[in-house]
């Protein structure tokens, strides 16, 4: 018998042999949700008189905040290790934290975390490690962190004489539009943001342009599919934007002139849905 003269294949799933391994881009991981915060039995919940009047303080002025967007604030100073406990408890930790240093000694320190009812927020002031300023404040953002970046804006931009550095090409006329944008942006207006991820910006040229935008004193995480990382620069309504995935690789590195970006604040929306899930608890707590 003769042999056949076309070569027999085999064909379908599995019968073909990848020369490279495909390389999947890895999926975001660990969304935040909200979670029912886990507070003590009823006969302990009962004694502590100073956290429920603060937390009905805290409803009270959420719902002033949900009528007319003003920022509102509960001082926690005089509660006790128990009572501020359970409001600890009750608050939880969301998505949201920031810091503020302040340079210079003595060591001064502004820490905000952002409770799991999105708008109401823990803002704590130490120095030198010592607490001294402890309060709740509502709202979309706490103005700490928009006053904070105003007074870290310098008069100018930075400018570079003489030749430009190696590998530095883009960055320049990049500087110009965020420049152009800062200057005529006003209160109102929508973000403007530019995406560098998609430009061909080398090492150097981003170094360049953080060099000339300067660094300021706020950092802002926000946690949600992966992490975004806020920090203000030293240019008015400037901010730099950048958002990791799960494996904390950069997936998206921007420039955005506002106010302040609005990944980092609670919209009215979430101010209103905290206002009704503060309420439920606050009247199991109050029945205990």
């Amino acid at each position: 018998m003769k042999d056949f003269p076309i070569p027999v294949r085999s064909i379908g799933p599995g019968s073909q042999v990848e020369e490279e391994a495909l390389a999947y881009m890895p999926m975001p991981q660990g969304m935040e949700t909200f979670r029912a915060p886990v507070l003590a039995e009823p006969e302990e919940l009962a004694l502590r008189h100073q956290a429920h009047a603060a937390l009905r303080d805290a409803l009270e002025q959420l719902e002033r905040v949900c009528f007319d967007g003003i920022n509102r604030r509960v001082d926690l100073r005089g509660l006790d290790m128990d009572n501020l406990a359970l409001v600890n408890q009750v608050l939880g930790e969301g998505e949201v934290s920031a810091r503020v240093q302040h340079d210079g000694e003595p060591r001064r320190e502004l820490h905000i975390q952002e409770s799991v009812f999105a708008g109401v927020w823990r803002v704590v002031g130490s120095t030198d490690g010592r607490v001294e300023t402890d309060q709740i404040e509502i709202g979309p953002i706490p103005d700490a962190l928009k006053a904070v970046a105003r007074a870290d804006v310098l008069a100018g931009m930075r400018r570079w004489n003489g030749p430009l550095p190696p590998n530095v090409q883009n960055a320049p006329a990049l500087l110009a539009e965020i420049e152009e944008q800062w200057r005529a942006w006003k209160p109102g207006q929508p973000a403007h943001v530019v995406n560098l991820t998609l430009l061909p910006m080398s090492v150097e040229d981003i170094g360049f342009l953080d060099h000339h935008l300067g660094t300021g004193r706020v950092l802002i995480l926000s946690r949600g599919y992966g992490n975004c990382r806020i920090t203000n620069t030293q240019m008015p309504h400037c901010w730099r934007v950048v958002y990791y995935n799960s494996q904390d690789v950069v997936i998206l590195n921007t420039v955005e002139v506002s106010e302040l970006p609005e990944v980092a604040q609670a919209a009215r929306e979430d101010l209103e849905d905290s206002r009704q899930r503060l309420k439920e608890v606050l009247e199991w707590v109050m029945q205990a």
